[in-house]
This record gives C-alpha cells, sequence and structure tokens, in this order.
C-alpha cells in the first residue's frame, strides 16, 4: 500500500491520534495550533480531513446534540489501519534517514 502524505496531512492525522476520543474540528485545530506553533484556518483543517477520509486514512461519524453548540452535532474523527501504517511507515522512514544524516554529528 503506497499513500503519500504532505507534512500538514500528517500532523493532522498525529493530532487526531493524540486526541483519542476528543478529535473533533476545533480541538485538532487548536491542538495543531499550540504544537506547531502555526496559525491553522478552520477550512484549510476541513479541506485535508476531507482529502485525508478519501484516502481511506481517517473515518468519522457524528456524535449526540448538544446545548452548548445550539443542538448541533459534533463531528468526529478516528485513524484508520491504513493510516497507521502509513504513519509508522513514515517514522521508520525518517528515523532512518536521521541516522545516516551527519546532522548532530557535525558542526552546521
Amino acid at each position: 500500500m503506497k499513500k503519500y502524505l504532505g507534512e500538514f496531512e500528517e500532523l493532522v492525522l498525529l493530532t487526531v491520534s493524540m486526541l483519542g476520543d476528543d478529535a473533533y474540528g476545533v480541538a485538532i485545530k487548536e491542538a495543531l495550533q499550540e504544537k506547531a506553533n502555526r496559525t491553522i484556518t478552520i477550512g484549510s483543517l476541513h479541506s485535508t480531513i476531507a482529502r485525508l477520509e478519501e484516502k481511506g486514512l481517517l473515518e468519522s461519524w457524528l456524535g449526540e446534540a448538544t446545548a452548548v453548540r445550539g443542538g448541533r452535532k459534533k463531528r468526529y474523527f478516528k485513524l484508520t489501519a491504513d493510516a497507521v501504517q502509513v504513519l509508522q511507515h513514515i517514522k521508520s522512514l525518517r528515523d532512518d534517514l536521521w541516522s545516516l544524516s551527519n546532522l548532530g554529528t557535525e558542526p552546521i
């Protein structure tokens, strides 16, 4: 299985994994902004999430309606088994490349 991820896609998947059962749009956006120290628009996040669902790397479902959201439901996300495999492959590749690089061993 070959699925290629951009940097932002990888960050979104890792954030969904980190949030577990609390992975919904606003929570993903806020966690990403905090961890990556960058501004993220909800539009860019939603288009990335849609692309990841099309690739079969994310699944979503609607939670219960809440009064806090005016009766609207939250859409929650979780990684698919394919997403876990892709992320593990990327980590392994990065680890291999880091171990072969001169970064950290020679002055820049």
